[in-house]
């Protein structure tokens, strides 16, 4: 697991790096490919960007691996996990240090190639042995900028699922992630009319402050179950010339599936509100790509096993809920149980302080491997 980790966070995988992601997929396809089952490469679904002049362009992903062994079994499972870092190529970030506290630093160490080699020791180990469990494995590579390429295929792949584990790390005492919050991305083009600033400017329609308005009639929305987030404004050009385009971004974090519906609402309202008193035209692109992950019943027992079993292996489970997304919430909005911190233990991930405690690959494969183990004997 160390080996495999360390050859695969060598390799820069950061999303937008096609390049170091078809060479990781490939070092991936020749690892999973001892497992039993038909394992393919699959295309990328179509994605775009808005970009700071309005422009709406596609935007390229890497392929997406999918392994899928004994689709008839009465009893089936999805894992997942990402090959993208958060890390691009030109990142100074690129090197391994091994830590004299039995940790290693690196780009991607814990978020999460090291959760990739757990996942396929503890798969290898129910292999041998002899459990005839179902499962599929899906390892996207654009998880870091939110799956819009693979949350079709993730989706899929989970429905009618007994459960699913997704390999993102634990915390570094080995806290699991409870229920999420949702999040929404949203890119609102905002088209003005240009006009000299001196000579006519009653002529022009002003989109940076319509962008503004419309920045603060969102945040009004906000509440104690929904976050929002006006995260910039794109736009403007020389100070004697009314801008006509201008290009807000805003994050939203509903708690619950309510929660959307109000912002959307709330979306809806405020662009109404602002196109009719600026005399602008809006367009709004985005989406709330991530539901909320709230734990149910279905959740709360493979908890419970999941407890269980550290227990049996002597590794204490906690979980806390937490305002990170992240694939799980994908999982869940079909119906699926999900547990997606069953990597690694480590920590400061996102940053150049990234780092994998090393002694949690053994244990947190074996709290995988007894996992499946036991779901494909008594289910859930």
């Amino acid at each position: 697991m160390l080996a495999r980790t360390r050859a695969w966070a060598a390799v820069n995988s950061g999303t937008g790096n096609i390049a170091g992601l078809a060479a990781v997929a490939g070092m991936l396809a020749d690892a999973f490919s001892t497992l039993p089952g038909t394992l393919r490469l699959v295309d990328p679904a179509s994605a775009e960007r808005v970009a700071a002049d309005g422009s709406v362009a596609p935007v390229a992903h890497g392929q997406h691996l999918h392994l899928s062994v004994r689709p008839g079994a009465e009893r089936r499972l999805l894992l997942t996990g990402h090959m993208d870092t958060v890390y691009p190529a030109d990142h100074p970030f690129q090197a391994l240090t091994d830590g004299p506290d039995g940790t290693i630093n690196g780009p991607g160490v814990a978020d999460m190639k090291g959760g990739l080699a757990v996942m396929l020791a503890a798969l290898e180990a129910v292999e041998a042995a002899g459990c005839a469990i179902g499962y599929d494995v899906i390892i996207n590579s654009d998880e870091e900028t939110g799956s819009f390429s693979s949350a079709a295929l993730i989706a899929e792949a989970a429905r009618g699922k007994l459960a699913a584990l997704t390999y993102e790390p634990a915390l570094p005492d080995g806290t699991l992630a409870g229920a999420r919050g949702g999040t929404g991305n949203f890119s609102i083009i905002v088209h003005g009319r240009s006009a000299h600033a001196g000579r006519n400017p009653l002529d022009g329609r002003n989109a940076i402050v319509a962008a503004a308005a419309l920045a603060l009639a969102l945040d009004r929305a906000k509440g104690p179950r929904l976050s929002v987030n006006p995260a910039r404004i794109d736009g403007g050009g020389p100070n004697n010339v009314v801008p006509d385009l201008a290009v807000l971004r805003v994050n939203f974090r509903p708690a619950d599936a309510g929660e959307i519906t109000r912002a959307r609402l709330a979306i809806d309202s405020a662009v109404a509100e602002i196109a009719a008193a600026h005399d602008v035209r809006i367009e709004v692109h985005g989406s709330f790509n991530r539901p909320p992950k709230p734990i149910d019943a279905g959740a709360a027992r493979l908890f419970d096993l999941v407890a269980a079993v550290g227990g049996d292996l002597g590794v204490p489970i906690g979980w806390r809920d937490t305002g990170g997304v992240c694939d799980g919430n994908n999982i869940a909005a079909v119906g699926t149980p999900v547990i997606d911190t069953m990597g690694v233990r480590g920590g400061a991930i996102h940053s150049a302080d990234e780092y994998l405690i090393v002694d949690s690959l053994a244990e947190r494969a074996a709290l995988s491997a007894v996992t499946i183990l036991r779901l494909a004997e008594n289910g859930l």
